[in-house]
């Protein structure tokens, strides 16, 4: 694509996962006006359903048939399914491309895009960090970005313009900060702030003990903290696997800092429960 064709956003976009994040792609990018939205799916009835709603301009579910004129493609799919989507698929996307995905995992899948994907086409890194515990098309919202962080995880051998529309995009559809970081850095910082809380909420609603009555005791701070317990299991899965030495590291961290509250319990230390109690107040103070 030439420059002239990142000045806006006429452009042929192509949205391959129809579910809750790609269904939000495909509803807000609507507002920009582009020339044309495409679906790409594996379910038949979910293109079907896309198209009635107007989401999309076309869909269906074979992706050759419809990447061949995308300007941008957005890859709105589980990792391990997306890498196999580019795999299947690398020799029909148009000259000059830009693709971006949606994953919530970086380097692992960077690494190995560039095995495969010709050299004409140009892989950005994107993650936006926004969701809902309902997942399908019915669960997709427009409004899902509004306020949402950012992550793009550029390299060298992207082309700026391209990075520059990823990063536009995002704005356009309502995030509040972009932010461009190393796929190593995404995964390192994700690894706290997205996965090891999924982590905790799993493990906290694991460990309960009491009947299906627990409800009828709950307050706002344990709504809180199980909030994301609801979970994609096939997502997560793949996501705290391929991301395992950075989440292992956090967990180990937490596990310190869990044992510090521990022993202070244990030995009766009121002093060092205000100080802990003080230590985190400040630091979520400090937290942009």
């Amino acid at each position: 694509m030439d420059d002239a064709g990142f000045s806006g956003f006429n452009l042929n976009i192509a949205v391959v996962g129809l579910g809750l994040i790609g269904g939000s792609y495909a509803k807000a990018l609507r507002d920009l006006n582009p020339q044309s939205i495409c679906g790409i799916d594996r379910d038949p009835a979910v293109v079907r359903e896309a198209l009635e709603a107007g989401i999309i301009d076309r869909g269906g579910t074979a992706a050759a048939d419809m990447l061949g004129d995308a300007d941008l493609v957005i890859l709105a799919l589980y990792p391990r399914e997306m890498l196999e989507f580019l795999k299947e698929n690398s020799g029909f996307f148009k000259d000059g491309a830009v693709i971006t995905d949606t994953c919530g995992i970086k380097r692992g899948i960077i690494d190995q895009v560039g095995e495969f994907l010709p050299e004409n086409v140009d892989f950005v890194g994107g993650h936006p960090m926004a969701g809902k515990e309902k997942k399908g098309l019915k669960a997709a919202d427009k409004d899902l970005f509004k306020g949402a962080n950012y992550i793009v995880t550029p390299v060298e051998t992207n082309r700026k313009e391209n990075v520059e529309l990823v990063e536009r995009m995002a704005v356009a559809i309502g995030c509040r900060n972009v932010v461009s970081i190393s796929p190593e850095e995404h995964d390192r910082v994700v690894s706290l702030t997205s996965h090891l809380p999924h982590a905790i909420a799993v493990s906290l609603m694991n460990s309960c003990t009491w009947s299906n009555d627990l409800g009828l005791f709950t307050g706002g701070s344990f709504k809180d903290a199980t909030r994301v317990a609801s979970i994609n299991s096939t997502l997560w899965s793949q996501l705290f696997t391929l991301n395992s030495e950075n989440l292992l590291e956090e967990i180990e961290r937490f596990e310190e800092s869990m044992g510090r509250i521990k022993q202070a319990l244990v030995s009766e230390d009121k002093e060092a429960l205000n100080d802990l109690f003080a230590s985190a107040s400040r630091n979520k103070k400090n937290m942009a």
